[in-house]
């Protein structure tokens, strides 16, 4: 803001001279070409564990497990930068926040289920194979 004058008061205003401060004006959060890179990720984040399973590439079940989920927590940065335009400059970083607030939550959800679940498996009371024939 500047002062005319006249004793009123401009407006000026911020960055490029756009309404929004350096977005472009027309509310587009990213360009085409943006928007072909995470295409063009996530065809080749897809792709590739798709080739290590159907080509049964790698020596062990748990390591393409491992791997295939590895190249999934890629391909969700991927989807959250490219489509959903998710950085920590947007809304001033509350939805940064809100994304680390609710993986935590899903992450102690998980975790607590699966835990819950062994412990549940660990101390049941076995049954013998004679009563397992006759369960009703």
């Amino acid at each position: 803001m500047s002062a005319l004058p006249g004793g009123g008061i401009a407006y000026k205003p911020h960055g490029d001279g756009s309404a929004h401060g350096g977005r472009p004006a027309h509310g587009a959060h990213g360009t085409f070409g943006s928007y072909v890179t995470g295409f063009v990720l996530s065809v080749v984040l897809t792709a590739i564990p798709f080739w290590l399973v159907m080509g049964n590439v790698l020596d062990g079940k748990l390591k393409t497990d491992l791997v295939v989920m590895a190249f999934a927590a890629v391909q969700i940065v991927v989807h959250m930068i490219y489509f959903l335009h998710m950085n920590t400059r947007s809304e001033g970083g509350w939805t940064f926040l809100s994304l680390m607030f609710t993986l935590t939550l899903v992450v102690i959800a998980l975790a607590g289920s699966i835990w819950v679940m062994y412990h549940l498996d660990q101390n049941m009371m076995p049954m013998s194979p004679h009563e397992a024939l006759h369960k009703p």
